[in-house]
């Protein structure tokens, strides 16, 4: 086996693992259950929303032509008949030179088209005194101004925030089309590992990797399954990979993809389908492997903690995105400038942790190996592969984390 790596660029791995996932069916799931989910199919409105005219504030309810030139100075003058009650319609129109008080989501009644705010009002025994004009519309939404029965109101593809359940609920959507999750194995390799529980002695490490995998599956859709920490022994790992392969939509490996002579990652996932990719031109994270098991996608991921959430980031997300049908996959960005400069080698992208401060960007410069970068940073400035860099007091663009 060759000492050096055939690299290929970031994005066309992305595109490799991207191409290696197979959709995944739909299902239909309870709305309380569905933050998080990817859509499987649009979703359309069942009733007019609002079903009804109505105030966006406390006030009164008016005919705006009766408020025109009113002024602290020289207030309009209204008759207040009554009240609106809530969840209720008005009883009988409001007349030219009449108001009603109608609270916050109160339906507007006949007769008025605008809400004069309390707040530019005065009570005067009977009367009203409106001191602020207000246009024909004001302070009101009109029925079916948010969507209209039968209109779209979140669309195949969407992973589902909080605010979006809030859409699915107005919208009478108890039970929301969504694709299932990919289960996604996670092999820990390495004889120098020992569980989260255990004390490491001299040589041993902590299994970190597989708890960041896992948090990071779950994070974008997915549903991890630990298969523990398998010895650096062929056989054992064959039947892990196996095993896990058989189980899952995909598999993730921790480690064991350093070009030494102890490396088997490539070796065994090509004996169980191909590889594709052994190396990309990433740093962290360059002896990335991707590939498959049968028909089962498989990334091998690097040993160290920076250089595999690296890696999930840049190139796992989109193995995710594909099987869950996400249509917006990319991470989010925040604009800042540099504090210092960040020098690059031409030839490949590097992923420099950086920690964000207002607006202002200070890399984190520290070896893969190290975890007080991670824990330090809010995201990754990306450098392309045909820069040299960035000078201090550049304008870049941050991935969060």
């Amino acid at each position: 086996m060759s000492l050096f790596l055939s690299v290929v660029p970031v994005g066309r791995a992305a595109e490799i693992a991207k191409n290696l996932a197979a959709p995944l069916p739909a299902e239909r799931v309870p709305l309380d259950e569905a933050l998080g989910r990817v859509l499987s199919a649009d979703v359309a409105s069942d009733i007019d929303i609002p079903g009804f005219t109505r105030s966006v504030m406390d006030g009164y309810a008016v005919r705006a032509g009766d408020t025109a030139g009113a002024s602290e100075a020289s207030p309009a003058m209204l008759t207040l008949t009554g009240r609106i009650r809530m969840g209720a319609a008005a009883d009988h129109p409001v007349q030219p030179g009449e108001c009603t008080y109608i609270p916050t989501g109160g339906v507007l009644p006949g007769g008025t088209d605008a809400v004069v705010m309390a707040e530019n009002t005065e009570p005067f025994g009977g009367e009203i005194l409106i001191k602020k004009p207000v246009a024909d519309g004001e302070n009101v939404i009109r029925y079916d101004e948010d969507f209209q029965k039968g209109e779209t109101v979140l669309g195949k593809g969407r992973r589902l925030s909080a605010q979006d359940l809030g859409v699915l609920a107005a919208a009478g959507c108890a039970e929301v089309p969504v694709t299932k999750q990919p289960r996604i194995g996670i092999l820990s390799t390495g004889n120098e590992l020992v569980p989260v529980t255990a004390t490491p002695k001299t040589g041993q490490v902590g299994d970190v990797n597989s708890f960041v995998v896992a948090a990071f599956i779950r994070d974008h859709g997915g549903i991890s399954v630990p298969y523990g920490i398998v010895r650096d022994d062929r056989a054992a790992f064959s039947a892990a990979l196996a095993r896990a392969a058989g189980e899952c939509d995909a598999v993730l490996i921790s480690g064991g993809s350093s070009k030494d002579d102890r490396d088997m990652t490539a070796d065994v996932i090509a004996g169980m389908g191909e590889v594709l990719v052994h190396g990309i031109a990433i740093a962290p994270g360059k002896p990335t492997v991707i590939g498959r098991a049968g028909t089962v996608p498989v990334i091998g991921l690097p040993g160290h903690p920076a250089a595999t959430f690296v890696v999930l980031v840049a190139i796992v997300r989109h193995l995710i995105d594909g099987m869950t049908g996400n249509a917006a996959p990319d991470p989010v960005t925040v604009p800042a400038v540099l504090t210092t400069n960040v020098p690059s080698t031409k030839g490949r992208e590097d992923f420099l942790r950086v920690a964000l401060k207002d607006g202002m960007a200070t890399p984190l410069f520290g070896k893969s190996g190290l975890l007080n970068t991670l824990a330090r940073s809010d995201g990754v400035l990306r450098v392309p592969a045909a820069s040299e860099g960035f000078e201090k007091g550049s304008r870049v663009e941050i991935i969060l984390w």
